[in-house]
């Protein structure tokens, strides 16, 4: 038989109960109703401290809103037509006319001739070669042209790449930049920025290709006949021209230099056909047998007078522009130096600049009272009257009479000396001036090459000449940098020829001047 068996009673706490007051579950009631009060009250504060927009919450939406209209306007941008830009510019301008290769080819014209360029100064691409450490990283990277991002990242190491030997005109010890070969190297100077590419481009779709298209890069920076001493520039040029001649059947090439490459290029001309070990050794018809043609761009035969500016004080025209849109901006301390003294220091080893000097003299640019520009009459776009000008009814402007322009004076310390009269003009002359020894910038003493060795006294006289012509622009170079005119008198002539056939007008340093060549 089963039994149920009694449950064991709870154990009686040891502990004896506590004996309750009247009054105390009330109080017990009104510390819990507290304690929730209190924690709703943080609650609500937490809430509204979440819920509070500051400025960093403004700055997140900001940037989140931009992110997502630039992904889909990109995605806009993708998935539209190829031809819906055009279709816009067409139904707001009316229809695009068609590139010249277009039309040319319409016409029936084809490839023919092989072409090569000749890049002028600055527009061609520089790469990297060899270099100290500060370029590590940088093997065969542009460090001219392209995004110049390298300005930016390490600019005194930049400089210090692309700046030659200031005695022998060549690369430094331990630093080597090259030009950079083919098409690329000159189509664009900078992204939106082009050069030859719509050239190029619109031989291309005439039949052109890189087997007809040469393009013959070199380093601008250093004299012509140093190109041919250092890389074999002007060699290979002539092998090139003479492979193009025999794989395109015997048909000559046509050559288009631009900008100071023209002055390469009649450099080139007799270069080829001049004896070696000078010369090339291709003998006096080599040109005649190989190049149909020469179109020239904006070639600098004669010189240009803002080549004297950039070099005598880095104030050419486009410096001034620069200055004139952003002022203060070249003289703003970037990057822990001055920006324009160290492009300065840059330029003046360039030894292709002092290519550009103007050539001649006084007889071709004119004097101190005469130009051949005076008298000439300019053609305006618009009449407009001014205190100097007067339109006439023929749409031509006259200079006021009692004002004269005096194009010879390329060089005047101040525009009231630009405007006088010679005979009210007081000189003095600079070339027997002493240089003083006390520094006239010490700040600029490690950036500038010799212009810190003048002194005050020898800027008190360069400036108490107060005017130079192309005839004493020479002696002005001359006594304000010495070494740098004594590397480009080696390589470059600045007269007119007395005898043509005299044999020193066979010496390279002749031969990119057309007055003192044949």
């Amino acid at each position: 038989m089963l039994r149920r068996r009694k449950g064991s009673e709870p154990e009686k706490s040891s502990k004896p109960e506590k004996p309750r007051v009247d009054g105390e579950e009330d109080g017990d009631d009104d510390s819990e109703k507290k304690r929730r009060e209190k924690e709703r009250f943080y609650q609500k504060r937490r809430e509204k401290e979440l819920r509070r927009w500051n400025c960093v919450d403004s700055c997140c939406w900001f940037i989140g809103c931009i992110c997502s209209i630039w992904w889909f306007l990109l995605f806009l941008f993708n998935a539209m037509p190829a031809s819906f830009p055009q279709y816009v510019t067409e139904a707001i301008t009316g229809p695009l006319p068609d590139p010249p290769g277009v039309k040319l080819l319409k016409e029936g014209l084809t490839a023919k001739h092989p072409v090569v360029f000749v890049p002028g100064i600055v527009t061609g691409g520089l790469e990297l070669w060899e270099g100290h450490q500060c370029a590590e990283g940088l093997f065969r990277k542009r460090l001219w042209g392209g995004t110049f991002g390298e300005v930016y990242k390490r600019p005194l190491c930049w400089v210090e790449h692309l700046s030659l030997d200031n005695e022998t005109g060549l690369d430094p010890s331990g630093i080597r930049i090259r030009p950079v070969s083919g098409l690329v190297a000159a189509d664009y100077f900078a992204p939106g920025y082009f050069v030859w590419a719509v050239l190029i481009a619109n031989l291309a779709r005439i039949g052109y290709e890189e087997k007809n298209m040469h393009m013959a890069a070199y380093d601008w920076r250093i004299s012509f006949q140093n190109t041919e001493v250092r890389d074999q520039t002007l060699s290979r040029i002539k092998s090139n021209i003479e492979l193009m001649v025999a794989t395109s059947g015997g048909r000559k090439v046509v050559v288009i230099p631009h900008s100071m490459g023209v002055l390469y290029f009649l450099h080139f001309m007799k270069w080829v056909e001049s004896p070696v070990p000078m010369g090339g050794g291709g003998g006096s018809d080599w040109c005649a047998k190989h190049i149909k043609a020469i179109m020239n761009i904006g070639g600098p035969f004669l010189g240009v007078p803002k080549a004297v500016t950039g070099l005598f004080s880095a104030e050419a025209k486009d410096i001034a522009v620069a200055r004139a849109i952003a002022p203060g901006v070249l003289e703003m301390d970037v990057f822990g130096f001055q920006t324009l003294q160290h492009v300065m220091r840059m330029t003046r080893t360039w030894d292709s600049t002092m290519s550009m000097i103007p050539k001649g003299g006084d007889t071709i640019w004119g004097g101190f009272d005469w130009s051949p520009e005076e008298g000439y009459e300019c053609v305006a776009k618009k009449m407009k009257n001014s205190d100097n000008q007067t339109a006439g009814q023929n749409g031509k402007v006259s200079l006021d009479k009692t004002k004269r322009l005096h194009y010879g004076r390329i060089i005047s310390f101040g525009k009231d000396v630009a405007d006088a009269e010679s005979s009210k003009i007081e000189r003095m002359d600079f070339r027997g001036a002493v240089k003083g020894n006390n520094l006239a910038n010490t700040t600029c003493r490690d950036v500038w090459t010799e212009y810190h060795d003048m002194g005050i006294e020898g800027i008190k006289a360069v400036a108490d000449y107060k005017v130079y012509t192309a005839g004493s622009l020479l002696d002005l170079l001359q006594f304000v940098a010495p070494k740098m005119m004594k590397r480009g008198s080696a390589h470059f002539s600045y007269g007119i020829a007395d005898n043509l056939d005299d044999k020193k007008y066979e010496h390279y340093r002749y031969w990119s001047n057309p007055l003192e060549t044949k």
